[in-house]
């Protein structure tokens, strides 16, 4: 192995938890489905369960994102979504909960989304730990006041027991980390926000979340073609259908046929799309796939010859990938 990938929030703008009508309902069709295909014993509920697709079962989660990326050695989080939480939890049975903890967090943006977790992340309560923050703003400092202060949450950022230490980035200059290498590149979203090109051991992990991607072509793309190039996974931005994007120009935000032709130009092996709207139920979801899929179908019907496979889906809270 020399890059794991987990996904700890996949949702967009803000944490979206079924309600328990929606839970009500799903449990219901799924009985009703059960007997209607037959079953009828307990030991037929694993067998039912494993035939269900993913919008029907666990769905694509509620958490806002949070990316855990680890090497043979290192580990690096990208974003603070509500994410975090959990993830901070599993940290805590290790050396973070023992105050021997490093950890290194990367920010893409500071959206309220994308920052949301870090007050309940429990290794920065934890005297002794370490905890890394990297961004290409140079305003991350004054981001984490702001979080760590009345009325918005009542403990300070002087009442934080681990050390917190600021890293601002170059944009678009590797940082040796351990055994990766980290590259901000930029993307098409307010404020700026930037994604990352992570490097171990000859794979490369793309993070391109938050993102319109009005720059498609490689001359627009200019300086961050790179982002796009060589690459073995990327994660990108589908918050949207196709008709919501015209809807919702300079939202900043895509749909997932942009991020496909992006991966088929420039031969990107794996892409998962992310970043889900908070309004869009599992099903819409899963429509929005189909969509996707439909699309993909065309374009490699119009290609026909030397047309290059992308394997594509569209990402779910839990899921883990290893290059």
């Amino acid at each position: 192995m020399s890059l794991r990938i987990k996904i700890w929030g996949a949702r967009g703008s803000l944490p979206t938890p079924h309600l328990p009508s929606e839970l009500n309902q799903r449990f219901t069709h799924l009985m009703h489905d059960f007997f209607e295909s037959g079953y009828k014993k307990k030991s037929d509920v694993q067998t039912f369960l494993e035939g269900l697709p993913l919008y029907k079962l666990g769905g694509y989660g509620g958490n806002s994102p949070c990316i855990e990326v680890n090497s043979d050695r290192d580990q690096m989080i990208i974003d603070g979504g509500s994410g975090i939480r959990l993830l901070g939890y599993q940290l805590m049975n290790g050396p973070c909960g023992k105050g021997k903890g490093e950890v290194h967090l990367f920010f893409t943006h500071f959206h309220w989304d994308h920052l949301i977790g870090l007050p309940f992340f429990t290794p920065l309560f934890i005297p002794g730990n370490k905890i890394h923050v990297y961004s290409v703003q140079k305003d991350l400092p004054e981001v984490f006041q702001t979080i760590f202060k009345k009325p918005y949450f009542p403990v300070s950022i002087d009442s934080l027991e681990a050390d917190i230490i600021y890293h601002q980035l170059e944009p678009r200059k590797p940082l040796k980390f351990g055994d990766m290498v980290i590259t901000p590149y930029q993307l098409d979203h307010p404020d700026p926000c930037w994604g990352y090109r992570v490097e171990s051991g000859g794979k490369v992990y793309s993070h391109c979340v938050d993102t319109e991607a009005t720059r498609i072509s490689e001359k627009e793309l200019g300086l961050d073609l790179p982002l796009y190039q060589n690459v073995d996974l990327m994660l990108f931005d589908a918050q949207y259908t196709l008709m919501e994007t015209i809807e919702k120009i300079n939202w900043g935000h895509a749909t997932a046929s942009i991020g496909l032709d992006i991966a088929i130009r420039e031969k990107i092996k794996k892409v998962l799309f992310m970043h889900h709207d908070p309004a869009s139920s599992d099903e819409k979801i899963a429509a929005a796939e189909a969509e996707a899929r439909r699309y993909y179908q065309i374009q490699k019907k119009a290609e026909e010859s030397g047309f290059f496979e992308v394997d594509w889906s569209f990402a779910f809270e839990g899921q883990e990938i290893e290059l």
